[in-house]
């Protein structure tokens, strides 16, 4: 998606959502691309797969039970149990 309507889709406004955009893209968890005169985002999964794998280790010892089932973190974890 372009810039403009993942702003417009997240009620953001479209300087604030560039420069996340930015961020996240330094940090290779985005990729863009030029179509014409529009930049196209898109995530990186295999990224923000390692990132996961990461704080699951760093933040629950190499036991992500305890933080959950990333897997389902999004749909079933309650916050009493995600922590």
């Amino acid at each position: 998606m372009a810039s403009g309507e993942i702003a417009e889709a997240l009620s953001i406004p479209p300087t604030r959502m560039s420069f996340h955009l930015s961020a996240l893209e330094r940090a290779k968890l985005l990729r863009s691309w030029r179509d014409g005169r529009r930049i196209l985002y898109a995530a990186s999964y295999a990224d923000m797969r390692s990132l996961l794998v990461f704080l699951t280790d760093d933040c629950c010892s190499g036991k992500p039970e305890i933080c959950c089932d990333l897997s389902q973190i999004a749909f079933q974890c309650e916050p009493e149990n995600c922590r």
